[in-house]
């Protein structure tokens, strides 16, 4: 894959693959982080980045870590709303709502998004049905 670092080199440079210890570590990493697509945020962090003030062309290795940052913070996230909705046993955005309730700026950003949302199956649905109705004119 175009972007993917082996373990190995990530974190031991140039020489760390030489001696064959480097090539132990990546093939002894936990099954978590081989299931991940690495990348898969790169477009859209580049350019969060650069809206905040970032270089139009931010180095790779910078993109990749507000990427794993993002990831494990969405995962944390995730997983803390698994142990609200646990009682329940499904998950709802109303378990993400409830632990950002004390953070104003997300509650507010969880509720708009949510609101959007809404709005855009709103008006789908209203586009749907007058395909709908123009399909069955003709």
């Amino acid at each position: 894959m175009v972007g993917m670092v082996p373990a190995a080199n990530a974190e031991g440079g140039a020489g760390a693959g030489a001696s064959g210890k480097g090539k132990a570590n990546a093939t002894q990493q936990p099954d978590s982080s081989l299931k991940r697509k690495r990348g898969l945020f790169n477009k859209d962090l580049r350019l969060m980045m650069y809206g905040f003030g970032d270089d139009p062309d931010p180095m790779p290795e910078t993109v990749l870590l507000m990427e794993d940052i993002l990831i494990d913070y969405i995962t944390d996230t995730v997983h803390k709303s698994q142990n609200v909705a646990s009682r329940r046993g499904k998950l709802t955005t109303e378990d993400v709502m409830f632990l950002v309730r004390k953070d104003s700026r997300k509650f507010s950003r969880v509720k708009e998004l949510l609101a959007m949302n809404e709005e855009l199956k709103r008006a789908r649905k209203a586009f749907e049905l007058d395909e709908e109705k123009m399909a069955t004119e003709f």
